[in-house]
């Protein structure tokens, strides 16, 4: 009785932790189609911006991908989630400094989620 109790509670903290993972983190947010990709000043980042179409029922989000080019390891990451947008406008202000549709980000400590700012 007691290990199926465990199994239990284990499967439900798992679907809980997966769940969390996909739907409250930018982790769990991929895909798109590119739209465009922006270079740092000086190349050590590139900044991939996709187009999410959220289908018949959502809008189109964007999605900015931030690619470390001198890292081999775990090189990626979503730096920019917003909702109900089109088209990026992309301006890199410095070398770890970009301003995507009017919201600034320093690309090694900020992110932007529409769904916690």
């Amino acid at each position: 009785m007691k290990k199926v109790f465990f199994t239990i509670l284990f499967i439900i903290i798992l679907l809980i932790s997966l769940g969390y993972w996909k739907f409250f983190t930018l982790s769990g947010v991929s895909g798109g189609e590119k739209i465009q990709s922006i270079h740092s000043p000086d190349k050590t980042y590139t900044l991939h911006i996709y187009r999410h179409n959220g289908g018949a029922t959502t809008s189109f989000a964007i999605r900015g991908e931030l690619v470390a080019n001198n890292k081999k390891f775990m090189n990626t990451k979503n730096l920019y989630w917003n909702y109900r947008e089109e088209d990026a406008t992309v301006q890199w202000l410095d070398d770890h400094t970009v301003m995507i549709n009017k919201h600034k980000l320093h690309v090694e400590t900020d992110t932007y989620d529409f769904r916690k700012n």
